[in-house]
């Protein structure tokens, strides 16, 4: 005849075990997602610095074309006008 004087002790050890294996799996599911969050925003950075590169060698091609000789006409053209200035009267005006 067996006498079961550690199975309440065991029982507690297993019931407890079985609460780390379902914290490990929570655990788990959510390195997955954060996993699956950090590959997109490693796409989504590798678009954006593929698009600033682009960017950047379009306007060094665009000057590097404005600056040879020949198209100084061009070049005025392509420069931004500057805002018209506002002058504002002065303090002893509205006296």
């Amino acid at each position: 005849m067996r006498f079961y004087l550690f199975e309440p002790q065991t029982d507690r050890h297993i019931r407890k075990s079985l609460e780390y294996l379902e914290e490990a799996k929570v655990s788990r599911v959510e390195h997955q997602v954060a996993a699956e969050h950090h590959r997109a925003l490693t796409a989504m950075y590798a678009q954006r610095i593929s698009r600033i590169e682009a960017e950047i060698s379009d306007a060094l091609q665009a000057s590097s074309k404005s600056s040879q000789p020949g198209q100084a006409t061009d070049n005025e053209s392509v420069r931004p006008k500057s805002d018209s200035v506002v002058i504002y009267p002065s303090r002893a005006s509205h006296a």
